[in-house]
C-alpha cells in the first residue's frame, strides 16, 4: 500500500471523528498524521516502527495505526464509525464544499442519508433550513453534486495507462502470433477515458477463453465482433477482432474522433484496406496524421496542405520549470529534485518555483527564506556544473491581479510562474481582469495553470480565453501547460490558438517529488493533441537559449 492510500485513510478517520464530534484535539492529531505520512520521504510498506516513529510529526501510537492498516487495510475505530452511518452519508464527503460538520447538519437535522435526497433537498430549497446554510451554499452544493455524476464512469488517463498497458502485455504473451494495439481514446492520448479500447487478430472464441482465465475481468459481453468487459474499479473495456488484411483499415477507423472519422468520409466515403494507416492516408491524399492530433479540428487541412507540425516528444524537452522543494510543500529537497532532474532525466536544467509567502497553506516562502534558497542554489549549482538550477517562483496571483513580493524581490528572480491559488469563484469578467493584470506585469514570465481546474473534481474559473491568451501574445508572457495528470490546463483545446499567435508554451511538472518530474510525459501527450512542436516549447530549449531567453526578458 502506497503512503497516500494510507494517508486517505488516516484523513477519513479524521473526517469521521469530526463528523461524529469527538474530541477535537485528537480529530487534528489524525488530521495532521494525514498529511505527515503522505510527505513521508520513504515508502510506510516495509518500513520498522523505530523507522517511522521516529519521523517528525508521527510518534509510536501513530506508527502503530500504521502498521495495523498496513496488515489489515483499515483500522478498527474507523471502521466502528463507518458502521454507525448510512453508507450515503459516508458518500457526501466526496462533494467539494462539504465538510463534517456541515454533513452531520444535513444528516441529524434534515434526515438526509444519501446523495441523491440532498440533490433533491436542494433542487427543493430544503437545504436552506438547516443551520449554516444559505442559498449561495446550497447552490454551490448543488452544481458539486450534478458535476460529479456527470463524472461517473470518467477516469483520468493516468490512472488508467499502466492498467491498460497491462492487459496488452497479457495479450501479447498470450497470443504472441497476433497483432494488438491500443486504439481510440487511449491512443489518442486524451486526458479523460471512458473505455480502454484494443483491436487484436485474435479471435472472439480465443477472447472469451482468454478472459475465463482472468477473472479479474467481469461483466463479459461477446458481441459480433468484439468483448466488452469491466474490472474492479470499474473502469470498462473493449477489444475487437479483426483480420490481419484488415487491421490498419480498423486501426485507423477506431483510433479517430467521430468528427475526425466524418472528415475523412467527406473525401472518401469507404476507407481502402491496405497495408498501413500512412497508405491509408496517402491515399486520400493525405500526410499521415499522429493518432493525438486525431480530434477533428484542423489536422485535415494541415494533412492536406503539408502543415502538420512536427509534434514535441519527451526527448525534445532539456529541462524541466515549475517544481517545488522542502522550502514550501514538497517531500524531497531542492538537491534532490535537481539532482534527479540531471541523473535520472539527462536534464539540462531544473527551475525550482517555491510558493511564496501569501501560500502560507503551503509554507511559502518569507523572503528571508528566499534569500536562504538563493544562497543553496549557488552552491549547488558550483557543485552540479555545468547543470544549472535557475532562482524560479511560483507567486500567488492575488485577488487585484498583483504579484506577491515587492518589485525589487521579484526582480532578482531568473523568472516567475504567476498563479492563481485563492479566490476562485469570481465571475468571468473579473477572473479575466485578474489575469490580464498579472500577465501585464513585467516581472511575470510564465502564467501557471491558467484555469485553475481540476480534472474530474472541479471546473477552471470562467475565463475570457481569447483575451487572456491575446494579452500573453502582447506581452511576451509563456502560458504552462501544467502536467500534473491532474490539470493538464492549458486544455490542449486553446494551445492551438496560443500557437497562432505566436506564444510559447512551457510543459511544466509541478513537481513536489521526484518522482513528479516524471509526469512531463503527461503535459507531452496533451501538448502533442494542441500540435506543439519543439521550437516553440520553452523547456525543450537548450540551456544556453533558455539562460539567454531569460536574460532578454529581464531586460
Amino acid at each position: 500500500m502506497e503512503n497516500k492510500a494510507i494517508a486517505k485513510i488516516f484523513k477519513l478517520y479524521s473526517q469521521l471523528m469530526e463528523l461524529f464530534d469527538e474530541n477535537p484535539f485528537r480529530t487534528k492529531a489524525m488530521a495532521s498524521a494525514s498529511f505527515k505520512i503522505d510527505k513521508l520521504p520513504f515508502p510506510a510498506a516495509g518500513a520498522t516502527m523505530e523507522e517511522l516513529s521516529t519521523q517528525p510529526g508521527i510518534g509510536k501510537s501513530t506508527a502503530e495505526r500504521i502498521l495495523t492498516i498496513l496488515e489489515t487495510g483499515s483500522l478498527p475505530e474507523l471502521d466502528e464509525l463507518i458502521a454507525q452511518m448510512p453508507s450515503g452519508v459516508l458518500a457526501m464527503l466526496t462533494i467539494k464544499g462539504l465538510g463534517p460538520k456541515k454533513i452531520r447538519s444535513i444528516w441529524k437535522d434534515l434526515g438526509i442519508e444519501s446523495v441523491g435526497e440532498l440533490l433533491y433537498a436542494c433542487n427543493e430549497n430544503r437545504l436552506m433550513e438547516a443551520k449554516g446554510f444559505g442559498f449561495k451554499t446550497q447552490e454551490e452544493i448543488r452544481k458539486a453534486i450534478e458535476f460529479s455524476n456527470a463524472n461517473q464512469g470518467f477516469f483520468l488517463y493516468a490512472k488508467v495507462e499502466k492498467i491498460a498497458a497491462t492487459l496488452l502485455g497479457l495479450l501479447v504473451s498470450h497470443f504472441p502470433e497476433k497483432q494488438h494495439m491500443l486504439t481510440g481514446e487511449m491512443r489518442r492520448k486524451c486526458e479523460i477515458i471512458t473505455s480502454v479500447d484494443i483491436l487484436t487478430t485474435a479471435s472472439i472464441t480465443a477472447l472469451g477463453a482468454f478472459l475465463e482465465e482472468h477473472p479479474i475481468y467481469t461483466d463479459v459481453a461477446s458481441l459480433d465482433n468484439a468483448v466488452e468487459f469491466s474490472d474492479e474499479l470499474g473502469i470498462r473495456y473493449r477489444i475487437q477482432s479483426t483480420s490481419e488484411d484488415l487491421f490498419a483499415r480498423d486501426l485507423l477507423l477506431t483510433t479517430g474522433s467521430e468528427t475526425h472519422l466524418e472528415a475523412l468520409a467527406s473525401i472518401q466515403e469507404d476507407l481502402p484496406s491496405l497495408a498501413s494507416e500512412t497508405a491509408i492516408y496517402e491515399a486520400l491524399g493525405l500526410a499521415y496524421i499522429e493518432p493525438e492530433l486525431r480530434e477533428g479540428a484542423e489536422e485535415i487541412r494541415w494533412a492536406q496542405n503539408g502543415q502538420l507540425p512536427t509534434l514535441i516528444t519527451f526527448a525534445d524537452l532539456k529541462g524541466t520549470l515549475h517544481n517545488h522543494s522542502t522550502y514550501s510543500d514538497g517531500v524531497h529537497s531542492l538537491e534532490q529534485m535537481a539532482t534527479y532532474s540531471k541523473t535520472e532525466l539527462g536534464l539540462e536544467y531544473f527551475g525550482i518555483c517555491d510558493h511564496s509567502k501569501t501560500a502560507v497553506y503551503a509554507g511559502g516562502l518569507s523572503i528571508e527564506r528566499v534569500q536562504e534558497q538563493w544562497a543553496e542554489i549557488e552552491q549547488l549549482n558550483q557543485k552540479l556544473a555545468p547543470f544549472r538550477i535557475f532562482r524560479g517562483i511560483e507567486s500567488d496571483i492575488l485577488a487585484d491581479g498583483s504579484l506577491d513580493y515587492p518589485d525589487d524581490t521579484l526582480a532578482k528572480f531568473d523568472f516567475v510562474v504567476a498563479s492563481v491559488h485563492s479566490n476562485l469563484r469570481m465571475d468571468e469578467e473579473k477572473a479575466t481582469q485578474r489575469l490580464i493584470t498579472a500577465i501585464e506585469n513585467p516581472y511575470t514570465t510564465i502564467l501557471g495553470h491558467p484555469t485553475g481546474r481540476l480534472l474530474l473534481s472541479r471546473p477552471g474559473y470562467p475565463i475570457d480565453f481569447k483575451k487572456v491568451i491575446d494579452a500573453c501574445a502582447a506581452n511576451q508572457v509563456v502560458i504552462e501547460i501544467n502536467a500534473n495528470p491532474l490539470r493538464l490546463d492549458l486544455d490542449w483545446r486553446w494551445q492551438r490558438y496560443a500557437l497562432e499567435k505566436g506564444v510559447l508554451l512551457s510543459i511544466n511538472p509541478d513537481a513536489h517529488r521526484m518522482e513528479g518530474l516524471a509526469d512531463m510525459q503527461y503535459g507531452v501527450h496533451v501538448a502533442r493533441k494542441g500540435g506543439l512542436s519543439a521550437e516553440h516549447c520553452l523547456n525543450a530549449f537548450s540551456l544556453a537559449d533558455i539562460t539567454a531567453y531569460f536574460a532578454k526578458q529581464k531586460k
